[in-house]
């Protein structure tokens, strides 16, 4: 149980030869002066001063419940889901039709360019009957459209200028 003899007994010949061990297995030595720093250098220092209190800007906790409550009932955060659709309903209202309209029109003159180039490259006859049938349906799409703003046209002339009987003119 003892540790084992630092040194090996040669043969009886020879001298005693000290065997030494590689750095790593020597025990460190300890620092010259301790590594703790007293106590009042310590509370003279930053350390132990606090951060002062800066609030953050409030939030309308009413609004909170209400929002945490429908996303238990619902599982959906709705509050904000229906002021984004009311927005996007009230853009896709004004801005719908022109902006259909007119992506028809870019729709059918893409549909002509490709069966010009179709036919360029003696595959005209291939794609013509798809291609032409594509394009009608898109004009029908036109058609409707512009029989509604002709609709609302009319609707919005005879609001602004009613025509009525002579009495109506008289007065």
């Amino acid at each position: 149980g003892d540790a084992l003899p630092l040194q090996r007994f040669p043969p009886s010949s020879k001298q005693p030869v000290l065997v030494s061990y590689p750095a790593a297995c020597q025990p460190q030595r300890l620092p010259a002066r301790p590594l703790l720093r007293p106590a009042k250098v310590c509370q003279a220092g930053d350390a132990y001063t606090r951060e002062k209190f800066k609030p953050q800007p409030t939030r309308d906790l009413e609004k909170e419940k209400r929002r945490l409550q429908n996303i238990l009932a619902t599982g959906k955060d709705e509050v904000e889901d229906e002021v984004e659709q009311v927005l996007v309903q009230k853009k896709e209202e004004e801005i719908a039709e022109p902006d259909r309209f007119e992506e028809l029109m870019n729709e059918i003159q893409e549909r002509r360019e490709f069966l010009a180039e179709m036919e360029a490259l003696g595959q005209g006859k291939k794609y013509q009957g798809i291609v032409l049938t594509e394009i009608s349906q898109k004009l029908h799409e036109m058609e409707i459209i512009d029989k509604k703003r002709s609709e609302e046209m009319r609707n919005n002339m005879t609001k602004a200028f009613p025509v009525g009987n002579k009495s109506n003119l008289q007065d």
